[in-house]
């Protein structure tokens, strides 16, 4: 049986191989916040955090936004995004 985490988690078979690339790890570091850190400052988990510097979790624009702001970036900056992914 498959756990909430799990199923809430999951990840589209297709989109597996098309990992959102991120620079939050790299910027986190910056301001020198653990993910727990970031996580409370704007209002997930920690695992949410994780993995979202994995590229396994696409974020809510909401989410995206206030990353970005906590981390004093733009959303572009912060996600990186190849066109070809969008096709």
């Amino acid at each position: 049986m498959v756990s909430f985490q799990e199923r809430r988690y999951r990840i589209n078979p297709q989109m597996q191989d098309d990992k959102m690339k991120t620079r939050i790890k790299e910027l986190r570091a910056r301001y020198d916040l653990t993910q727990e850190d970031l996580a409370n400052k704007v209002g997930v988990r920690r695992e949410t955090i994780g993995f979202l510097e994995k590229g396994k979790y696409n974020p809510s624009l909401k989410l995206a936004y206030k990353v970005a702001i906590t981390l004093e970036t733009t959303i572009d900056e912060l996600f990186i995004f190849d066109e070809s992914d969008l096709k």
